[in-house]
């Protein structure tokens, strides 16, 4: 519940944290005993058993002021919030974009560094818990249906407000109905918003030509204030509208007074000044949120004589668009009015000026004009948003544009588009939807657009190709590797039909041959990643040169490739290369890949047995990622993760095991458990509980990991192979030593297969097989496992890397155990001496062989 210093806090003052809420409205009217009731039940509507409010929704019609309702509660109940935060709710990119805005203000690293969803689903546990406020309010706008944001509504101790003309609301949430002005309520608006021009017999007479309805009151009062029209007048001229309407016979949602006191006020305006008319009209092209006033700032080429004219001309552009305003056509924001947009909300636009047009008020202009007028001012708001938007959609310093642009993208028809450029637009939104990490949508969005322009252009149009090889990445991202792949071949393959005779498609060609290695190391099949990696730098070398971001990347994965089929040296050097040029490349290389270079040569130094340099890499990487990136980016938590296997195997179990728990519950609360990247991070918690002796804990992580593990990846892959290995020797370390055998025994013949004897997978695997052996009083057959084992070992890696060496001490500890003492001894003997010179004396690995323990080999699956 509410401190006492948060109580003292509140005063009367404007919250702490006070987000996109909509100005008031000076000229509310009414609804006071719908507030104060709302108030009651909101306030006093607590569960029994935890402090948690059930939400309310304010169901109704069109025009009746839902959102006007809200925006009054809001303002008039500020001073018992610390939080207060608007959510635009039609469109669900909406809900986490502006979830995602709120993370710093809760004390959470923002969108720019750790994605949109991971930012969303993190304030959403903040909100749950009270942390650091437990007085807030989320109001959700214009919400659909319920199921669309009931995942994302946070049930805790502040309060949520929502507005929707659904009535399916009603039996999820306590449902508010909000209904058309009382009479009494009508001649109040009217006195407020023409004072002293209108009886009250005149106002009742208006208010019931217009039903009530307090949107048509509000256009009646502004024609009122603007122009002085009488009432008998307006009055006359409403009925020749309404009976217009009606003579034409044409069905409609929206109320006849509403149409027919639009259709007057339009009527109005275009006497007195038309190019508002055709300025209204294209706004009604764009979405219902407000509409940054940047958008207008320029003629950009290709917009149409009308709008270029008036855009050219700021002056009568500004005074257009206040008697737009004054028509209470449009609502204007602007920077001396804008605290709600502006105050709290660091992706809102700088100067807080818009233009909003209510959605109602849209579909009427759009109902009213013919099907050419139609597509010359969808085309006009297409090349406004193009100008507006930024080229770079990976640069973080443009998010704030694209997140301001967002909500008009899809209102406005740009799937749809036929034109080229438009179509780039929608490209550059996919690509900031999946670079700021909400994949889902990402995901949503372009394949709305490739179904579109496939239909329109064909399977083989160069835009339909590069929305499936987004799409391609987006949902590889997601951890749907199948899926993935099948994609990319299909692309490759529709792209090579084009490729050799249309140089334009030489581009995306090289672009989709980079995802298909990708989707081979996923499939696991590592050696022909390695090859098709080995080809593709090769072209883009020749396509793009040696310095180019896309030739970085390939370079960058082909490291991976080798590290991957056990060439180690090889891949250190190249990640090497590779790191060093894009560092020297910042900030053209993007902090992302930058980020993920450095941790593969992190990684790569480490499997090349140098475990403490790795531990000195990785932590200047992680701290890298977390300045540039953030804490929860997944980039940063993959240089985590791989740190903390770095801290095992240098010994430093401490740090090693906090950094893995920090780093897998961060994936627990921002992934779902079976995402790639949450299986990595559950083994490598295992991993460092089964070093520090807690072994039931580690195989219940394992175990669990392990069957996740088979869904995702299949039976087959090395990953599973791999990660049998740690369930089986975690088995034999918990006495259950003949099921650790028959586990390493299927792993080892499932490696073999796949990836060859010589491969360190596999040479893992013999190695903790041949304990297994021993364990079980075979010691011939474990001290010949173990001699072939360690002959390979010693070719691949080298005669002191420490998995040699944990091969060597457990061969000795079981020669000496068979009787031949000498040469056990030894080997023993010069074991140690290497342990002491590679890691220390004091390493934990040294000191179990020198008790002559057996070592065991873990598994630590990379990132694809």
């Amino acid at each position: 519940m509410t401190s006492s210093a948060s109580r003292r806090r509140h005063g009367g003052r404007t919250p702490e944290v006070w987000g996109k809420i909509p100005p008031r409205n000076m000229n509310f009217t009414g609804r006071e005993e719908l507030l104060v009731k709302l108030r009651e039940s909101v306030a006093g509507d607590v569960t029994a058993v935890l402090p948690q409010v059930l939400p309310h929704a304010l169901h109704g019609q069109g025009g009746v002021g839902k959102t006007q309702t809200v925006v009054e509660y809001a303002h008039r109940y500020q001073d018992e919030y610390d939080l207060v935060w608007w959510i635009p709710s039609d469109q669900t990119v909406l809900v986490s974009s502006s979830l995602a805005s709120l993370a710093p203000h809760l004390g959470l690293p923002p969108a720019t560094a750790t994605g949109i969803e991971d930012a969303a689903s993190a304030v959403l546990d903040k909100l749950r818990l009270g942390d650091p406020f437990d007085k807030w309010l989320l109001i959700f706008d214009n919400a659909d249906q319920p199921e669309d944001i009931s995942d994302i509504i946070p049930h805790g101790p502040g309060h949520v407000l929502i507005t929707s003309r659904n009535n399916r609301w009603m039996g999820v949430v306590d449902t508010v109905p909000i209904d058309v002005f009382t009479r009494k309520e009508s001649i109040e608006f009217f006195d407020k918003r023409v004072p002293g021009t209108m009886s009250p017999e005149d106002a009742d007479r208006l208010a019931e030509a217009l039903g009530d309805l307090p949107l048509a009151l509000e256009q009646a009062g502004a024609l009122q204030a603007e122009t002085g029209m009488p009432v008998d007048e307006y009055l006359r001229l409403l009925d020749d509208q309404t009976s217009q309407l009606l003579a034409e016979g044409k069905p409609s949602e929206y109320p006849v007074s509403m149409t027919a006191a639009w259709g007057l006020s339009v009527t109005k305006l275009s006497e007195q000044v038309p190019e508002a008319v055709e300025l209204l009209n294209c706004c009604a092209f764009f979405g219902p949120e407000p509409i940054p006033r940047a958008v207008f700032g320029q003629a950009p080429p290709g917009l149409g004589e009308q709008m270029a004219s008036l855009i050219s001309d700021p002056i009568r552009l500004s005074r257009t668009i206040g008697e737009l305003g004054r028509y209470a056509l449009a609502k204007i924001n602007t920077q001396s009015n804008a605290r709600g947009n502006a105050h709290g909300n660091p992706q809102a636009s700088p100067s807080g000026r818009t233009i909003q047009v209510h959605r109602l008020i849209q579909a009427l202009v759009r109902d009213g004009l013919s099907e050419e007028d139609r597509q010359r001012l969808r085309a006009d708001v297409h090349v406004l948003l193009t100008g507006a938007t930024p080229e770079a959609a990976e640069d973080t310093a443009n998010w704030a544009k694209y997140s301001e642009l967002l909500a008009h993208i899809v209102p406005a028809g740009v799937a749809t588009s036929r034109d080229r450029s438009v179509r780039r637009l929608a490209l550059r939104f996919v690509w900031y939807l999946y670079i700021s990490g909400d994949y889902g949508s990402a995901e949503r969005f372009v394949q709305t657009c490739e179904d579109s322009w496939e239909a329109d252009s064909g399977e083989l149009d160069p835009d339909v190709l590069e929305a499936r090889r987004n799409r391609g990445i987006i949902i590889r991202e997601l951890g749907r590797y199948t899926d993935a792949y099948a994609l990319n071949q299909e692309t490759l393959a529709r792209t090579r039909q084009v490729s050799d005779t249309d140089p334009e498609y030489q581009a995306a060609l090289l672009e989709i041959v980079n995802s298909i290695g990708a989707d081979l190391r996923a499939a696991g099949d590592f050696i022909a990643a390695r090859e098709h990696d080995q080809d593709s730098l090769t072209r883009h070398k020749a396509a793009f040169g040696t310095r180019d971001a896309r030739t970085l990347r390939v370079m960058n994965n082909l490291a991976l490739d080798l590290g991957l089929v056990s060439e180690y040296q090889a891949a250190r050097v190249l990640h090497e290369e590779c790191f060093k040029s894009m560092w020297a490349r910042r900030p053209a290389i993007s902090a992302a890949n930058v980020l993920s270079s450095w941790n593969g040569l992190a990684r790569a130094v480490r499997l090349c047995g140098d475990y403490r340099e790795s531990c000195d890499i990785g932590d200047d990487a992680y701290a890298y990622g977390t300045d540039e990136l953030g804490a929860e980016h997944p980039w940063t938590l993959r240089t985590a993760k791989d740190l903390s296997i770095g801290l095992r195997r240098a010994g430093r179990y401490e740090e090693s095991l906090e950094t893995a728990e920090d780093v897998h519950a961060r994936y627990l609360r921002i992934l779902e458990p079976d995402h790639p990247d949450s299986l990595a991070s559950a083994m490598c918690l295992a991993n460092i509980h089964r070093s520090m002796g807690d072994t039931q804990k580690a195989l219940e992580l394992a175990s669990a990991a392990l069957d996740l593990y088979k869904k995702v990846y299949g039976a087959n892959h090395p990953y599973y192979h791999g990660c049998a290995c740690n369930v089986a020797l975690l088995l034999r370390v918990n006495r259950e030593t003949d099921k650790a055998r028959k586990l390493n025994e299927t792993a080892l013949a499932g490696l073999e297969a796949q990836l060859g004897r010589d491969h360190l997978y596999s040479l893992t695997v013999a190695t903790n097989l041949a304990s297994d052996l021993a364990a079980l009083g075979d010691l011939e057959n474990a001290r010949s496992l173990e001699q072939g084992t360690l002959r390979r070992l010693r070719k691949l890696l080298g005669e002191e890397h420490p998995m040699t060496l944990a091969c060597a001490a457990n061969l000795s500890a079981d020669i000496r155990a068979d009787g031949e003492e000498d040469e056990g001894t030894r080997l023993f003997e010069a074991t140690l001496d290497s342990y002491a010179k590679v890691l220390s004396p004091n390493h934990p690995d040294t000191i179990v062989a020198l008790e002559g323990r057996h070592l065991d080999l873990d598994f630590d699956p990379p990132p694809i």
